[in-house]
């Protein structure tokens, strides 16, 4: 793990349903996720497309990485799919700092090194956190 700043968002999340931080950074996290026969939703193992979804939103979350951070709107592409069993790397950056609102885009890429999904995901930084 080379994580070099502090987690201090979601930091009870699942390694296991949506990936392990291996690096945050100011503005930048990167997130690996080892899809599983039980992500599947058919015979061929075709991994559930919100696993992947999953994953790069939890890496905009560290990419803020502030305590109250939550996500307001995601635009997204599916561009390959994921097959149980392949190990999974969400790469997310903050591409607009608007104050409380953050824009931030995230990637993810499969062993091979194909982008398999690309986002923009919408975050907003409450006073307090969202059930409160």
């Amino acid at each position: 793990m080379v994580v070099s700043m502090e987690q201090r968002t979601h930091r009870l999340t699942s390694e296991r349903l949506v990936g392990k931080p291996v690096k945050i950074e100011e503005g930048y996290a990167e997130v690996v996720l080892q899809t599983t026969e039980e992500m599947a939703v058919d015979e061929y193992g075709l991994v559930h497309g919100g696993f992947t979804f999953g994953l790069a939103d939890y890496a905009a979350m560290l990419a803020v990485n502030e305590p109250t951070v939550v996500l307001g709107k995601a635009e997204v592409k599916f561009l390959r799919p994921i097959k149980a069993g392949e190990k999974l790397t969400a790469k997310a950056r903050v591409e607009e700092d608007l104050g409380r609102k953050k824009l931030v885009k995230a990637d993810v890429f499969n062993e091979r090194n194909e982008k398999v999904f690309e986002g923009t995901f919408h975050c907003y930084v409450l006073e307090k956190h969202v059930l409160e």
